[in-house]
């Protein structure tokens, strides 16, 4: 299984863990860390709704926040797994820009359908990133 098969699995494992009672929209994430094709290490992360909206969280920030917490801070690549392959929100994009802006983004249906394949500076062209405050 190559490195995207396998990516789009974590993510799709990943939302399966969602935690999402209000909304039931399940959201998986999985991150490739940079360099790390030939043997894949994949960072996963899934929605966690609360009561006291916005105060949720997406899958794909729950994925950065678990890399950096285990010592990555660059990535080639991430899946997302919708039940209609939807697409990262805004704030996601410019959360996933921070660690790289021209990251492949590879969005699914839940049942591993691929609907898109992007890279992050194509659906975020005019990101605000670490250069506009140096």
């Amino acid at each position: 299984m190559q490195w995207k098969q396998q990516l789009i699995q974590a993510a799709i494992e990943a939302a399966q863990m969602a935690y999402c009672p209000y909304s039931n929209y399940k959201v998986g994430a999985a991150l490739l860390v940079a360099g790390t094709q030939e043997a894949p290490v994949i960072i996963k992360g899934c929605n966690v709704e609360n009561a006291a909206y916005p105060s949720g969280s997406c899958a794909e920030k729950n994925a950065i926040g678990n890399g950096v917490i285990n010592g990555h801070q660059k990535f080639d690549a991430v899946a997302v797994v919708t039940k209609d392959g939807g697409s990262p929100c805004g704030m996601c994009r410019q959360v996933l820009n921070e660690f790289n802006p021209t990251m492949l983004i590879i969005m699914c249906k839940i049942d591993g359908t691929i609907v898109t394949e992007a890279k992050l500076n194509e659906i975020l062209p005019y990101a605000f990133g670490p250069g506009n405050l140096l």
